[in-house]
């Protein structure tokens, strides 16, 4: 496993690779210096990228480590297409339990790839802005982000 910090103004990120998936991507408060490794250059232009409005999706390969419930839940993450939300009920209901939207919220909770199994996209059923590990404000942004370039 290599590690390396990417910093935005918008947020700051610490992104794991085990081999050449994406292990984890989380947010950070502090940064440490680090280089990024010439193998990861790919990884690290793409999240700057999707930061900047230049980029809606992915293309590197990742590998959350879940249940098999967190990975239902987080593939149907990843269907929410870019510049839109969905509720916690709609994602209960893409994983076939419309009655799992506390099940799907700590799924959620739990994402350890952001940006690429874009939680961020996940409302409450009111329309609100609801829980979000880089704080409601990172949320905002993001979804403004998505909003304006799409």
């Amino acid at each position: 496993m290599e590690y390396f910090y990417v910093h935005h103004s918008i947020c700051q990120l610490k992104v794991e690779v085990t081999g050449d998936k994406v292990t984890e991507i989380d947010f950070v408060d502090n940064i440490e210096d680090s280089n990024i490794p010439e193998k990861y250059a790919s990884i690290y232009t793409e999240i700057l990228e999707y930061l900047e409005g230049k980029r809606k999706a992915f293309t590197f390969e990742i590998e959350p480590k879940g249940t098999e419930f967190q990975k239902k839940a987080w593939a149907a993450l990843r269907d929410i297409p870019y510049g839109e939300t969905r509720t916690y009920k709609e994602i209960a209901k893409a994983v076939g339990n419309e009655k799992a939207c506390r099940a799907v919220g700590l799924a959620n909770n739990r994402n350890p790839i952001v940006l690429a199994i874009p939680c961020h996209r996940v409302i409450g059923s009111n329309g609100k802005l609801v829980g979000f590990g880089g704080g409601l404000d990172v949320k905002e942004k993001l979804l403004n982000l998505e909003k304006e370039n799409d």
